[in-house]
């Protein structure tokens, strides 16, 4: 993208900030966040940051494209205050996307879930059964049908992104998220610290890890080819937690064996399994994810070396 006029809610956040300081180079950006979950820090000189949140009125939409990164993003902090969550992320949505529309903005590429599959040891395809266990799913399932609503009533171009357990490292944007932040920068912390990684079961769950970069490249193609509908983004590869810990291992020069502890999340909820098909994006805007696991945590690791 070049020479466009940008918005970014949840733009001080880990997958926001990436996007705005990726995109500020060589267009003119506005990142909005109301700081729960993402910090000024985060972001580049050249990006215009504006505390507001998706809640408010006369939200800065008078834009080319709208990126909607906003939410409440986690299974626990939906079940800590349900009302909120419905409220940030779904009318937060609403919010944002009509005062585009009314601004004359007819691009608009946000934030879904891989989460709404549930458990998947096979790749998922976008359209697929997919079913609600959560108040975070069923926020952002209800985003899509919103997004549908806008697409069909308005003839908005609507993107709903499905990402796939999107890391970095704590090095870098992640560091604000801490305990929310993906368990490739935990797992990562903990060894170089010296302490054992803890999992959840007996460590089996696997999950389709995406670097952040790849995230937005696939938000900025998304964009660029005015995509309407719901997309995967996900490199198509499963690792289990176990054999991430045996990488992250390898890669610092570590021997600690991670702690199993008692999963916390009910059965009847937890996503033991994540694995994307993409090849959906990869067909209609040729987005193709360029940076495998190994090279991704070797990227994390290398501040602790």
């Amino acid at each position: 993208m070049q020479d466009k006029r940008v918005l970014i809610t949840g733009g001080a956040g880990f997958i926001g900030s990436n996007l705005a300081n990726s995109l500020a180079a060589d267009n003119d950006v506005i990142a909005i966040d109301d700081e729960y979950l993402g910090t000024p820090e985060n972001l580049e000189t050249n990006v215009d940051y504006q505390p507001v949140s998706v809640l408010e009125d006369d939200l800065p939409t008078d834009v080319d494209v709208v990126f909607h990164l906003a939410a409440l993003s986690s299974y626990a902090m939906h079940e800590e205050n349900p009302t909120k969550g419905a409220r940030v992320n779904v009318e937060g949505f609403v919010n944002t996307v009509d005062q585009a529309r009314q601004d004359g903005c007819d691009t608009v590429v946000y934030a879904s879930t891989s989460s709404i599959y549930g458990s998947q040891t096979e790749p998922s395809p976008e359209d697929m059964p997919v079913a609600v266990n959560t108040g975070y799913e069923a926020s952002k399932l209800a985003r899509e049908r919103y997004a549908e609503y806008f697409g069909n009533h308005y003839d908005m171009n609507m993107a709903g992104m499905r990402f796939f357990s999107v890391y970095q490292g704590f090095e870098g944007a992640e560091e604000h998220k801490g305990e929310y932040a993906n368990v490739i920068a935990q797992f990562a912390g903990d060894l170089a610290d010296g302490n054992p990684p803890v999992l959840y079961g007996d460590g089996t769950q696997t999950r389709d890890f995406t670097h952040v970069d790849d995230i937005v490249r696939g938000l900025e193609c998304a964009a660029e080819h005015e995509l309407t509908g719901v997309y995967n983004l996900g490199t198509g590869d499963a690792y289990s937690f176990n054999e991430l810990v045996e990488m992250l291992n390898d890669e610092l020069d570590t021997d600690i064996q991670p702690e199993y502890i008692e999963n916390p999340i009910p059965d009847s909820v937890y996503v033991h399994d994540t694995c994307a098909d993409s090849s959906k994006i990869r067909e209609e805007a040729g987005w193709e994810p360029q940076i495998s696991l190994e090279d991704g945590l070797e990227r994390v690791c290398a501040p602790y070396q």
